[in-house]
């Protein structure tokens, strides 16, 4: 039977869909995208393998937050024009997370585009005014980043001391005639326009805290991106952005993955066992010669019996449905910041073809160049738990190796699972001033409608306004699961799913490939007793580092 025919099956989908499982990442993940908390925050979410850089900007005036930041940092690197190839987010929807970061920028946007006509209409026609209003709290916003309590205090104090400057020059106004009026309204205008601004500012926080909140309590809102969607042949932009979803929909099923020392296997999270398999291959019967195979032979045998996995002779639940994938692995230097897939005429929207798997599987085995793996996974806990068991066949003489490790990807970092909270303050009660009561402060400061305000003309250019603001940098090879998952051992039941996974599936392989031996007149003694050793030596419960060798 061919390859291209009755085992085409072999070479399905290695991720969920959106609807299966994976969605409390995803969701965790897209709520970045909407949330008003300071940028740096996002170092919190750091792990020991990636590190998010965090850009600063010139004027601490257009410093962009949290959710601003992210949301045009992960656009731009995923479905860019000129964008480097990413890595699979096994146990989550990269797309569904664009889409929201998309439908946030178009929130920002219309929020901005009224910000724009406030700013004109009370702000650069009376522009001396606003120059002076905006330095002050170009000076407070500075001083603000102090940890000086006092420093603070003087913040406030030079804006109260400005506005009370602001009455007596309206009073007092040294000139008069149109110019009088003029200035009158040069001092006022500004003001009036924070208040608009203020309103608008509100509205929009509050949609964007909404859905936040949404995502992470499971009645999630959808991402209305109408720019993706072409309603007549001239949309190009509209276009280009689909065939860029779309494009990204396809380099998430690509069945090729990148090897990175430690790192472990990028996406899958980092190696925590390995056991292996090696005997002689020795006649069963000392008369005759062994019949010839290969390891793919030996893989396709393995492959069927991994599918009876979720199958067991009692009724406990047990092995959900797994995802069982033929991979090509490539091997990048640790600290790479980018990876290339391949490519050429055995590749095919990412795909590298059976037939090529199939070549590479019984051909390299040694030396450079990429290598065949079959892979076993689960998604499990709504998308915080990849587990991963990679088989790998190699023939070299007459020695036969069947390699299983395993990969574990934790959950996401808690900074994304966080829900909004409402502002509030402690301060002293009036009559009992021992006691403290909890007061609710505005959910969009003064500071903040400044900022927002002075940010909105500028967001038609990107890139001056990251310049001026600052940016988030994320780390490479980037993938959005793997850039900010935690490590499993941390959560008990976690660490006992992935512990608990390695034996059923190393007795299946070692008794699919014994059958395999046996069918072509190999002697399986050694290889059972071998079997029966490894059968007990993967019950030891501790996770290792498999690819921190100590030599």
């Amino acid at each position: 039977m061919s390859v291209d025919g009755g085992y085409a099956d072999f070479f399905g989908p290695q991720v969920p869909r959106t609807g299966d499982a994976g969605q409390t990442a995803t969701f965790a993940l897209a709520s970045a995208a909407y949330r008003d908390s300071p940028m740096e925050e996002i170092k919190k979410a750091d792990n020991e393998w990636h590190q998010t850089e965090v850009k600063p900007g010139k004027l601490a005036l257009f410093r962009p937050n949290l959710g601003e930041a992210f949301a045009r940092a992960v656009v731009d690197r995923m479905i860019g024009n000129d964008r480097k190839p990413l890595i699979q987010s096994f146990g989550a929807e990269p797309q569904v997370v664009v889409e929201h970061c998309l439908a946030a920028n178009n929130l920002r946007r219309d929020r901005d585009n009224r910000l724009t006509a406030a700013i004109v209409l009370c702000g650069l026609l009376f522009l001396p005014g606003f120059l002076v209003w905006l330095l002050v709290f170009q000076i407070r916003t500075t001083i603000d980043k102090t940890d000086n309590k006092r420093a603070s205090a003087l913040g406030t104090t030079l804006l109260v001391a400005v506005a009370a400057l602001a009455v007596i020059f309206l009073v007092r106004m040294p000139f008069s005639g149109f110019w009088a009026w003029y200035a009158r309204a040069a001092v006022v205008m500004p003001v009036v326009g924070w208040f608009w601004a203020k309103q608008i500012c509100e509205r929009t926080a509050k949609d964007l805290r909404e859905r936040w909140d949404s995502l992470l309590s499971g009645s999630s809102v959808g991402a209305k991106v109408p720019e993706a969607v072409p309603t007549s042949p001239r949309e190009t932009a509209a276009e280009q952005l689909r065939q860029s979803l779309a494009r990204l929909g396809a380099e998430q099923q690509s069945n090729s993955v990148f090897y990175a020392g430690p790192k472990g296997i990028l996406g899958m999270g980092t190696r925590w066992g390995s056991w292996q398999l090696a005997e002689e291959l020795v006649p069963a019967d000392p008369g005759r010669e062994i019949h010839p195979f290969r390891s793919w032979d030996v893989i396709r045998s393995i492959h069927d019996q991994l599918r009876m996995l979720e199958r067991g002779p009692l009724n406990t639940g047990g092995f959900p449905a797994a995802s069982i994938r033929h991979w090509i692995v490539t091997p990048i230097g640790e600290g790479a910041k980018e990876v290339s897939r391949p490519s050429g005429t055995d590749v095919e929207e990412y795909q590298v073809k059976p037939h090529a798997i199939q070549d590479i599987c019984n051909k390299q085995q040694f030396g450079a160049g990429d290598r065949h793996y079959l892979g076993v996974q689960w998604t499990l806990w709504d998308g915080q738990l990849v587990i991963t068991m990679l088989i790998t066949v190699t023939v070299l003489h007459a020695t036969l190796r069947i390699e299983v490790t395993g990969h574990a990807l934790g959950p996401v970092n808690p900074l994304f699972t966080t829900k909004p909270t409402a502002p509030t303050k402690e301060v002293a009660k009036s009559l009992k001033p021992w006691e403290n009561r909890t007061v609710q402060l505005p959910l969009v400061t003064t500071n903040e409608v400044v900022r927002l305000a002075v940010r909105a003309p500028l967001t038609w250019y990107p890139p001056l306004l990251k310049w001026l603001g600052g940016t988030i940098g994320l780390p490479e090879p980037f993938g959005l699961r793997h850039a900010w998952a935690d490590q499993p051992w941390r959560h008990r039941f976690m660490a006992d799913d992935a512990l608990r996974a390695a034996t059923p599936v190393l007795r299946v392989v070692h008794a699919a490939a014994i059958k395999v031996l046996e069918e072509n007149g190999v002697d399986t003694e050694k290889f059972g007793t071998r079997s029966a050793f490894l059968s007990t030596a993967v019950q030891d419960p501790m996770p290792k580092k498999a690819d921190v060798y100590d030599a």
